[in-house]
């Protein structure tokens, strides 16, 4: 009879225990899931923003390109840049796997800034075009969302940084890979990366 008891004693200890692990497990796999849905909202922020870079672009096109004689090459780039970005097939609503996706991104990306970029200085040499509203109202939109860009990649990554980390602590590391919660990638730096490109223009030269 005592040995009845003691066993029935150790089954409900045993129970008890097992109630407790399962209950931390599943609090630990909710965290897991509340912090991923969190890489992915932001991962939308970041497509987002550069999204209304590249609805921008079309407006400028259209604005410089009444500039008498103005590069023609200069708007083929920005163009064919534009295109580029179009064709990267990233789900907006679920942040890239590797960092091979993300650096595709940032290329495609890097190529349209750097013929922004290029698009603006040329138009330097045109006053007129730079005594343009439009075209004056385009470069203040065009800075305020290249900032915005640089806001939300450091979002991004700090939502990524604590994804990665909680599925590296305990007791989640037991479990994670298992479940599907793998290691995600960060934005890397480039060099200039943490400045926006610049699209300041000194409308006072003659």
């Amino acid at each position: 009879m005592k040995k009845f008891a003691i066993g029935c004693g150790v089954l409900v200890v045993l129970a008890i225990a097992g109630l407790l692990v399962i209950a931390i497990a599943g609090g630990s796999y909710n965290h897991l899931v509340k912090l991923q849905q969190g890489v992915n909202s932001q991962w939308a922020q970041v497509q987002n923003v550069y999204q209304r870079r590249a609805d921008l672009i079309p407006n400028l096109v259209a604005t410089v390109s009444g500039a008498a004689n103005f590069e023609k090459s200069t708007l083929t780039e920005i163009t064919a840049a534009r295109a580029s970005v179009g064709q990267m097939k990233i789900d907006a609503n679920n942040a890239p796997a590797t960092a091979d996706q993300i650096a595709a991104f940032e290329k495609a990306q890097g190529s349209l800034s750097s013929a922004l970029s290029r698009l603006l200085v040329v138009s330097e040499r045109y006053p007129d075009l730079k005594a343009s509203a439009n075209f004056r109202d385009l470069q203040a939109q065009l800075e305020g969302t290249e900032n915005r860009i640089s806001v939300e990649r450091g979002n991004f990554n700090s939502a990524v940084q604590n994804y990665n980390t909680a599925i590296k602590s305990f007791p989640a590391v037991f479990y994670a890979a298992m479940f599907g919660f793998v290691e995600k990638p960060y934005f890397t730096a480039t060099t200039g990366a943490d400045k926006p490109p610049q699209v300041q223009f000194d409308f006072n030269k003659k």
